[in-house]
This record gives C-alpha cells, structure tokens and sequence, in this order.
C-alpha cells in the first residue's frame, strides 16, 4: 500500500515537474512585448542592417546607383494592438512628409509608399529575415519605378516603405513555437481591431493630401498595403468594415454610377490566415454588381499558394474543433455569371481559409519559364500588364515575368476583389513568398494599380 501510494506521489511528482520544465522554457523562450526600434532619429547609412539596429528610420542611399534609394519606417504595436509609442508613429509620418518634399533633382516630391505586415513567427527585431527581405523588395522597387516613370512621362517617385511589427512570434523556441499558431491568429485580429486603422488611416489621409504639402499640381503619391499570413489577417480585420462601405457608395439609386475606390490604392494579402467566411460581405458584393467599368483597378489581391499546408490543413483542422459548437447554414446568392443563384455552405466557409475556399476565387497564377531581363522588357511588360487587365476576357492571360494570370470561368472582368490560387512553383510553401516571380507579379500589379487612369492611354484607348 504504501509502495502504491510513493508510487502515485512520485508520478504526480514528475507529471509536475516536467509541467513546470515546460512552462520554464516556455517562459525563458517567450519574446518581449516591447519595442525593438527606440531611437527616432533618422539613420542614413548604404549599411542599414549594421548601421541602423535600433533605428525606427532609415534612409538608403545607394551612392552608385541612386535610382535604389529608399526610405523605411518602422511602427509596432503591442498584443493589444495599442501603438507601443505614439512618438514612434508621428516621427515616421513626420519623416515621410520631410523626405517627400525634400527637393531632389533625381526624383519627384510624390511617394510611393508600400507598408509591410509580418505574420507568424516574426517581429521588427533587427535580425528578423522579414525586415531583410523587405529591404530588397523596396530597393527594387525603386529602381522600377525609374522605368515606368519613363514610360508614363513623369518623374520618378521617391519610395517609402513602413514596416509594421507585432508580437508575430511570441516563443522563439524551434518546434515548440509552433503551438502558438491559434494564440498568435486571436492576437492578430485583436491588434487588427486595434490601433492600425489609425495608423492606416493616417498613411491614406497623408496619399491625399500630399500634392498640398508638396505643391505639386497633380499628385501621383499611391499607398499599397501589404500583409502576409497573420498579417493578412491583422489587415483585413483593420480594414474590412471600411472596404464594405467603400464599395456600398458606388451605387446610386439608378444603379452603378463610379469605379470601387477600396482603401489606399491597393491592398495585398499573401498566404492570408483568416476564414473565408469574414470574406464573404466582399464576395457578395462583387457577385452582386457582375460588372466594372474599363477603368476599375485592382482594389484587393489575395495570393494564396495551393502547397501552403498551414492555412490548408493546420488551419482547417483548428477550426473544425473551435467551430464544433456552432451553427451553420446555407447562403444563396447569385451567380458571378450566367443566370440563376448558387449556395455556399457557411460552414465549409468558416473552416476553411479564404484562399483555399474555391467559391471565391477569382484567378490562377500560373509559372512560366520566361523572365523579363532589360529595362526596356520591364517597360514593355507594363504595358502588356495595363492592357491585359483593360481587355480582360475569359481564358486570357495576363502575362507578367515568370507568370501568368488567369481569370476563372466563375469570375468577372476587372473584379476589384482578387482571389488568387498561385502554383506551388512560384510560391512552394507558407512562408517561401519572395520568389522573383512573386516580387515581379507584385511589383507590375501595384504599378498597375497606382497608375492615375484618366491618364492611361492603354485603358482610355480602349474605353
């Protein structure tokens, strides 16, 4: 009896103690819930990874090539989703401001201003491979937009990247991290319904009135908002109330009488971890309206890779378990095209992750061999991109370097809401998205939609 009982206090006895190695290195793993970027001053260096460590700002120069220039604004939030410091968000805008109107004889005083939201398992923290990669897209980016610059007649846009970090990853230990996949995705839409649609909103009240600031007669200042994984989430849950009322202003009571202006100038969302169901309202609408003017511009584009196992399997699993309880129905709603309605099943909707649920989708990026390789090809590609899109029609592609996009048969011409399956060999898994073939299709398609269209001979040509 009493060997049974030593025994029973000795299993209870180790049961606790492996509880607490676990929550010992759970804790000793966990990350900080504060800002990596303190220092507001301006750091401008061609070395920002060595240079500019702490830095919430910093300004590249590329002294051989100054067509690569760019400058790059850090802003974090905390798991609340409360700005970690205001001062932080009114040193970067008030940087902006300064850098955009800065007179330059290589640039215009207009900004290309592109913000970056991590997912899971990244922060702003110096070393993040996140913050590296976003540094190559913006150099690229500037020395892209010499070229189209060219091709449209204007000066080049000075090019801004804001870098939004959040407790993407909040255990920094390999394998047991990966727990926190259900934590992190509340979290992300907590921080979503947070302080970044203030901060969202300030950026696009800034596009606005920039050419006032400036003093240019016309502005081309554009805002692209980019969010990968739980940073898709994190933009959709800031952004998703606005972009439904945005697209109820476009009709009036004889019907549709505008384009859809959406938010900013583009909004793109990589491997996005939320349901398809919160999707829906956006879905609806589009279905409902069936067709667009020759002038409508992409408004929202979702890339989804058909081998990312996390939002098709991880994700479905969990929230087949965290629905379990609840109720579903069907929703009927109109075809997309062709007569009569269709049924989606609200169920299959909130189980499954928005690029992943094939009711709503919309095209298929498929891989090409070809890459385009001279400046005068990037210019040509550009043109090939405007036009495609203007002359949307069903089976066309639209070709971009290395890619192709194709509209299903289930979808529209020049739907503003993109829904796009991309081929595992442009984008292999969850976290694999800078590809050049990615970076080139994101690239031609924010070129595409920060165009000024009442200027655009290739769409008014073919109006």
């Amino acid at each position: 009896m009493q060997t049974g009982v030593a025994g029973m206090i000795c299993r209870i006895t180790n049961a606790r103690a492996l509880q607490l190695v676990v929550l010992s290195l759970c804790i000793s793993g966990c990350t900080v819930n504060s800002q990596y970027r303190t220092d507001y001053n301006v750091c401008t260096s061609t070395d920002p990874v060595t240079d500019c460590e702490n830095k919430s700002i910093e300004q590249y120069e590329d002294v051989g090539h100054r067509d690569n220039d760019y400058l790059l604004g850090f802003i974090e939030f905390d798991d609340q989703g409360q700005l970690q410091d205001r001062k932080q968000m009114d040193a970067v805008i008030d940087e902006i401001i300064n850098y955009t109107a800065r007179r330059d004889e290589s640039r215009s005083t207009n900004a290309l201003m592109v913000v970056f939201v991590h997912g899971w398992k990244h922060n702003a923290r110096p070393d993040d491979g996140n913050v590296a990669s976003f540094r190559t897209t913006l150099e690229k980016l500037s020395h892209l937009e010499t070229v189209s610059s060219k091709l449209e007649g204007r000066a080049p846009r000075k090019v801004v990247g804001i870098y939004f970090g959040w407790r993407g990853e909040s255990i920094d230990i390999p394998w047991v991290d990966d727990v926190t996949f259900w934590d992190r995705k509340n979290t992300a839409h907590k921080v979503g319904h947070g302080a970044v649609t203030e901060v969202l909103s300030r950026l696009d009240d800034l596009r606005n009135v920039m050419h006032d600031i400036t003093g240019d007669p016309v502005s081309h200042t554009r805002l692209v908002v980019i969010g990968h994984s739980f940073g898709g989430a994190l933009v959709y849950s800031a952004l998703s109330q606005i972009l439904a009322q945005r697209f109820v202003v476009t009709k009036g009571p004889l019907g549709t009488n505008t384009d859809v202006p959406g938010f900013a100038d583009l909004v793109v969302l990589i491997n996005p971890a939320f349901e398809a169901l919160r999707f829906a309202p956006l879905s609806d609408m589009a279905n409902a309206r069936r067709t667009y003017f020759p002038l409508q511009l992409p408004v929202v584009t979702i890339l989804t890779s058909e081998a990312d196992w996390a939002t098709k399997y991880a994700f479905s699993a969990g929230r087949f378990v965290s629905t379990l309880f609840e109720k579903h129905k069907d929703m009927t709603r109109r075809k997309p095209v062709g007569q009569g309605t269709e049924v989606i099943s609200e169920g299959s909707a909130d189980r499954t992750a928005v690029g992943h649920f094939e009711p709503y989708r919309t095209h298929r990026l498929e891989y090409r061999d070809q890459m385009a390789g001279s400046e005068d090809a990037g210019a040509q590609v550009l043109t090939q991109v405007k036009r495609g899109w203007c002359e949307d029609k069903p089976g066309k592609e639209i070709k971009f370097p290395g890619s192709a996009l194709i509209r299903t048969p289930s979808s529209v011409a020049r739907n503003p809401y993109l829904v796009i399956n991309v081929d595992k060999r442009i984008i292999p898994d969850h976290n694999d998205i800078y590809d050049d073939r990615v970076t080139e299709f994101l690239r031609y398609i924010i070129l595409l939609s920060t165009q000024v269209p009442k200027n655009d001979i290739v769409c008014r040509a073919k109006s």
